[in-house]
């Protein structure tokens, strides 16, 4: 009998250490579990793959493998708020498709027990793998999808470091305005092309409002089909309009049919300002080379700017060695994200969904300690970063290089686009 009640009594007073233990204790894992979710396999197969060796730089030194000098790395170093818990990444392929997206984000919160969840590059992927990760109550890290609808459907759990849309497109309007005073060049018309897509859509909306207001005349509005087999209708229509400034929206596949189509129908655009995504993938720029020279593009990040942030260029050192390119938008963007989430895990000293989103809430990181050249990282009450800037990159003799703001320029810009008779 004595023994009984020494046994229930040892019972009792471990149920009460752990009720009265705070409940990130309860939660304290030695294994922080991330899943990655990117297209690694597709049409847009460059994300991913050009993503996943800086998630895994970024592991490396939160897991104390690998030093990146600067104090805000540092201090993740070894994860010390989780008393040097491990992270472990989960990979997972969407091949651009929201419905896998969704069942991939499904798969990696119920099989492989993650604790939060960054991607999805594609903003239509996003939206449907984010919905998952809400339902679940799981955070998700959004380090680049661009359509501003994301963060405005009253989500908990959702979060995203770069611009958006909305940001991206001001920062094209304000290049024409400061362009017009700088060189005498007034951009009167503009001809709009995007895809089907969420991205699509949604900058073709934004797009146009801008032009209102900036009083510019969109005199061609076209959506078409994603992955298009011929895109010679769409190229024709531009070349009737004869638009400023040519504006699409495409990813990679697209914008090499559109530069093919336009150099075999004689489109010469005097002016191209692209939405990022395909026409500044690396991929791209080696399938259309010298022909896309030109192109601008709006961008929160650029190879060239490298040198301008010591801490940009420790970090491009280790992901050349690892990937054998430098660094540039996608992968800049990938890190930003994921570093974020690794900051608030280490802050929340926990894996407990909860506290991390209480610490991703109370995110406040200064610019001066990111590779971008953004004022920081604090998000608003919908889960976007309010710190972001952006800026406009053009393609010359292969590379693409900064040219606006003019004091973060390192090219002045080419006007007009040199007709296709006079390129060499």
């Amino acid at each position: 009998m004595h023994r009984f009640a020494t046994s229930l009594l040892a019972v009792f007073l471990v149920f009460a250490i752990v009720a009265a233990a705070p409940s990130g204790a309860v939660a304290q894992s030695k294994e922080i579990v991330i899943g990655v979710l990117y297209p690694m396999t597709g049409p847009t197969a460059q994300a991913g793959v050009d993503n996943k060796p800086v998630i895994e730089i970024g592991t490396d030194i939160a897991n104390g493998v690998t030093d990146l000098p600067f104090p805000f790395y540092q201090k993740l170093k070894g994860m010390p708020g989780l008393k040097g818990a491990k992270i472990r990444l989960v990979f997972a392929d969407h091949q651009g498709k929201p419905e896998l997206g969704q069942a991939e984000a499904e798969r990696l919160i119920t099989q492989e027990k993650v604790h939060a969840i960054v991607g999805c590059w594609h903003s239509g992927v996003t939206a449907t793998a984010s919905q998952v990760a809400e339902r679940h109550g799981i955070p998700f890290l959004n380090p680049e999808s661009s359509s501003p609808g994301l963060h405005r459907r009253g989500l908990k759990w959702f979060f995203r470091t770069s611009p958006h849309d909305e940001h991206f497109t001001q920062a094209m309007f304000d290049f024409f305005r400061d362009f017009e005073k700088k060189r005498g060049v007034k951009i009167k018309t503009a001809g709009l092309t995007y895809d089907g897509t969420l991205f699509g859509a949604d900058s073709g909306k934004i797009m146009k409002e801008l032009a209102k207001k900036s009083g510019v005349d969109v005199t061609l509005d076209l959506q078409y089909k994603l992955q298009s087999t011929s895109l010679q209708s769409e190229v024709q229509r531009l070349k009737a309009a004869n638009p400023d400034v040519w504006m699409p929206t495409s990813y990679q596949t697209d914008a090499i049919l559109f530069v093919r189509t336009a150099k075999e129908l004689d489109y010469n655009a005097k002016m191209v300002m692209a939405q990022d995504a395909g026409h500044i993938s690396p991929d791209f720029v080696q399938a259309v080379g010298r022909d896309a020279e030109g192109t601008m593009s709006r961008a929160p990040f650029n190879t060239d700017l490298i040198d301008k942030r010591p801490v940009a260029k420790a970090l491009n050192a280790l992901y050349t060695k690892k990937h054998g390119k430098e660094l540039y938008d996608f992968p800049a963007r990938s890190f930003t994200g994921y570093m974020t989430l690794l900051d608030a895990i280490n802050r929340a000293g926990s894996t407990d969904p909860e506290q991390i989103r209480q610490a991703l809430v109370a995110t406040n990181i200064p610019g001066d300690q990111l590779i971008m050249t953004w004022d920081g990282i604090k998000f608003d009450e919908n889960g976007q970063n309010t710190h972001v800037k952006a800026i406009i990159i053009q393609l010359q003799g292969g590379k693409f290089y900064t040219v606006w703001p003019w004091d973060s320029a390192t090219r002045d810009v080419i006007y007009p686009i040199p007709a296709w008779k006079d390129r060499k």
